[in-house]
């Protein structure tokens, strides 16, 4: 890459395992770096950038200097939430409601786990809640469904409340009152007594009204995703500000951006930080669909493996689905969450022997960063799936992560035969490719269920495998399923944070309404209908204007696209359909919301299942604002006929598949250019990641670096 063709994007995914930065020069060219997520985001996202800059000739300073756009995705927030050790919060809610928290939903008491493990009294824990029962709080007040105040809010007893909770320890407080989305003036008197109760203290702690910041219906949902902006968001933010500022201290003039669940980005200073409570993941998709719009896959299955799970989600003529209300960490939300399916399946999954069946059983916990027993410094005692993939040639114990972790061969070996092999009565290897085959096997089956289950087959699908260690499991988890083809990138390893690169900068908001539509409603009815989903729109554009304007930029540079869900009336689940006019009034544009939502529906379930004889129901408006920001180009090489050069040729190296050892030519995965042809057994390896072809297999370079494995 030379020193006239500036880097202008960064991408970053830190996950679990590794940290990855996808760079991209103004002509579209890249350089993925990898590090270790051991040690603090700042500083993993800085030693990343060092790798995938060593040999370019560029310093940090001079790269960030140059660069304009900076998106980052990680899994702290998520794993904060997960380990209970985000701020100390209180809460302020309904009186009579004060255990509903922590009582949570009926279906938190089995979320996450495992069918086997629902059933066990004995393997079955009630997670902590996010607010402890002495810091909540109830307030006299009643609103009921349809807004209407049944008793007046007795502020004076928050003010008792939170004068009580401020001679503790508290970090945030957040308010939370029944039916607030249809009427949040009760929210509002007793946030803005809070605050002046707070300034009279002479202390600083955050206020969050649930009305503020996510005005839905579902008490539990909305009350546990505003306790998530205050409890874990907070603290992320601090983690956010620490980046942007080493990466300003290095030069850069850019405003850190961060992935949120809904597939745009935002910035790191936006209202609604909870929002990016799940982006590492989302990001892979995003990349997806851009590398499919640009090359013309309209339909995806996106694959991504890394060392902790095996991500899936479907790319549909073009479009990913977004739902609301998921669950997340156990905990129902109220987040639009780009619809993706997670199976706690990965590189690092630890390898044991189920005592009761004598099976092997995979995960769900990982190593993590810590790979498996064959990196002695990482002090893993239980065989993972990367110790496997040693034993077999997959991997090249002297260049994982170029050489920075050196694997040892025999520790991994003599683990494997203590703990996995003996017990079965198999050989090291025997037993290594058994635990490959069974992960390669039930990958395949939940990638195979999450297809079939919204009603498609393989055949209609290309799949897209990325991740670290996507390349290496691609031909076992797609192999006789009948994809139309299975392309691995060459930047697959850093794929998820090309993704955050080519994501949209874009503010979403969200509110409920109550539009009910029976099949024989009048003119007037519609023009009403019409009328409150427009002044739920003009609401909305008023938050996502201020969130840009806190980045700076004016509402003339705004492109804002209103959209809303939609459900047959009787029917419990909705579709989120984006807007075909800007601005709707009168009975005239009432077909065109129903339209959009008959072809939508068309698509995603079927065309014979639509049912307009029922109804409309609008549950939820929704706005979009977004500004244009600099994106990656996709490599475009000339065609290097179909022989690989020598300068991308390591030699062999021994290879174990169906019982067998076979010799494995090894190639350089940088070097390999377009037109190249590769059959399997071969190994084509980087520094970051490392792409399996077996025999009865082969692999071509595309002129976009795309390798297309086939089965032969």
């Amino acid at each position: 890459m030379s020193s006239d063709n500036p880097i202008e994007v960064l991408g970053i995914d830190a996950g679990g395992t590794m940290t990855d930065t996808f760079f991209v020069a103004a002509d579209g060219q890249f350089i993925v770096g990898k590090a270790q997520s051991s040690i603090d985001e700042a500083s993993a996202v800085v030693e990343s950038s060092k790798d995938g800059l060593e040999g370019s000739g560029r310093s940090l300073e001079e790269v960030y200097g140059q660069m304009t756009t900076c998106v980052y995705s990680g899994t702290a927030m998520l794993n904060r939430v997960v380990s209970r050790t985000g701020i100390r919060t209180a809460l302020i809610c309904s009186k009579g409601f004060e255990d509903n928290h922590r009582m949570g939903r009926a279906l938190q008491c089995y979320l996450g786990y495992a069918f086997e493990d629902r059933l066990h009294l004995n393997s079955h824990k009630y997670d902590d809640p996010l607010v402890a029962i002495q810091d909540t709080r109830g307030v006299t007040e009643r609103i009921d469904c349809q807004g209407t105040v049944v008793i007046p809010v007795r502020v004076e007893e928050a003010v008792v409340a939170t004068k009580e909770l401020l001679k503790t320890d508290i970090k945030a407080i957040v308010i939370s009152f029944l039916n607030s989305h249809a009427n949040h003036s009760h929210e509002e008197v007793v946030r803005d007594a809070v605050i002046a109760v707070i300034k009279d203290s002479g202390k600083d702690i955050p206020v969050f009204a649930s009305s503020d910041y996510y005005p839905s219906r579902k008490e539990s949902h909305r009350t546990n995703t505003t306790i998530l902006e205050a409890y874990a968001a907070e603290p992320s933010r601090i983690t956010l500000k620490n980046l942007s500022d080493k990466m300003a201290a290095l030069g850069g003039k850019f405003d850190v951006r961060v992935m949120a669940s809904h597939g745009g980005t935002i910035s790191w200073k936006a209202k609604e930080l909870a929002r990016t409570l799940v982006s590492g993941p989302i990001g892979g998709v995003i990349g997806s669909a851009y590398l499919g719009k640009q090359l013309g896959y309209e339909n995806i299955a996106c694959s991504d493996i890394g060392g902790t799970s095996f991500d899936m989600a479907l790319i549909v003529k073009g479009n990913f689905a977004i739902g609301r209300d998921k669950d997340m960490a156990r905990l129902v939300l109220s987040l639009p969450l780009v619809g993706m399916d997670t199976v706690g399946a990965g590189a690092g999954s630890y390898v044991r022997i189920d005592p009761y069946s004598d099976a092997i059983k995979l995960g769900p916990d990982s190593a993590g960063y810590r790979v498996g027993t064959c990196w002695e410094e990482g002090g893993v005692d239980t065989v993972s799936v990367t110790d496997c993939h040693l034993m077999l040639g997959y991997l090249n114990p002297d260049n994982f992560l170029g050489g920075a972790l050196k694997l040892n061969v025999d520790k991994a070996r003599q683990c494997i035969k203590d703990q996995v092999a003996d017990k079965l009565g198999l050989t090291v290897e025997e037993a290594s490719a058994g635990v490959i085959e069974l992960l390669d096997a039930s990958l395949q089956q939940h990638l195979a269920d999450m297809i079939s289950s919204k009603g498609y087959s393989p055949a209609d699908f290309v799949c897209f495998s990325y991740g670290g260690a996507g390349p290496v499991h691609a031909y076992g988890y797609t192999q006789g399923l009948g994809f139309q083809e299975t392309i691995v990138p060459a930047w697959a390893a850093g794929f998820s944070a090309f993704g955050c690169a080519a994501a949209e900068f874009e503010y979403r908001y969200d509110m409920s309404v109550d539009i009910a539509m029976p099949p024989d409603s009048s003119d007037e009815a519609k023009a009403d209908a019409c009328d409150t989903l427009q002044a739920a729109w003009d609401s909305l554009k008023v938050k996502v204007l201020e969130e840009f304007k806190i980045n700076g930029f004016d509402s003339d540079a705004v492109t804002l696209d209103p959209g809303f869900s939609m459900q047959y009336m009787g029917q419990l689940n909705d579709l989120e359909i984006v807007a075909p006019v800007k601005n709707i009034s009168g009975a005239k544009d009432w077909p065109a919301i129903t339209e959009a939502f008959e072809e939508t529906f068309g698509r995603v379930y079927a065309t014979a299942a639509q049912s307009p004889e029922l109804g409309y129901g609008v549950t939820t408006a929704i706005m979009h604002g977004t500004v244009e920001v600099k994106k990656p180009a996709i490599p475009s090489q000339p065609d290097a006929g179909p022989e690989p050069s020598e300068e991308s040729k390591l030699g062999k190296r021994k290879f174990y598949f169906k019982k067998k050892w076979h010799e494995a030519d090894l190639f350089l995965m940088e070097a390999i250019m377009p037109g190249n042809k590769m059959p399997g057994p071969c190994v084509i390896e980087s520094d970051a990641t490392t792409f399996v072809v077996p025999p009865g297999f082969e692999t071509f370079m595309d002129k976009h670096r795309l390798f297309h494995l086939i089965e032969v």
